[in-house]
């Protein structure tokens, strides 16, 4: 964005919203994590390090992550075959902003701020 294109509460709004469509749906922040880092997996380990996922949701999540950009995948034409997922360099570029979004999250839960709450939550019933 050049400096002529000042953001006002209206475009920032719509920009956050664009930008979250790319990480909508329930598994997409889990397998990021799971790639962080440079990591490549085989569709198996990513099965395995995630349980609770179906397999066809995990085919889903990881198509639209390709589709978007975010994911590459890697076929090894083997037998049996093999296919591997790893983060693109935009997919990568967005640890520094979950790391802050995990930092405020962890902020919320300083010692002290859960006393304090979990009191005022007693004396108020």
């Amino acid at each position: 964005m050049s400096k002529e294109e000042a953001l006002t509460p209206s475009s920032a709004a719509d920009r956050v919203e664009q930008a979250l469509k790319f990480l909508e749906g329930r598994w997409k922040l889990v397998i990021l994590f799971r790639l962080f880092g440079g990591k490549v997996l085989r569709f198996s380990e990513l099965e395995k390090a995630i349980p609770a996922i179906s397999q066809k949701m995990l085919i889903q999540q990881l198509r639209q992550m390709e589709a978007d950009g975010i994911v590459r995948r890697i076929v090894h034409h083997q037998v049996p075959p093999k296919v591997e997922y790893c983060l693109t360099d935009w997919g990568q570029a967005l640890c520094p902003a979950l790391d802050a979004l995990l930092q405020w999250a962890a902020a919320r839960e300083r010692p002290g701020e859960t006393d304090a709450r979990a009191q005022s939550a007693r004396s108020a019933s």
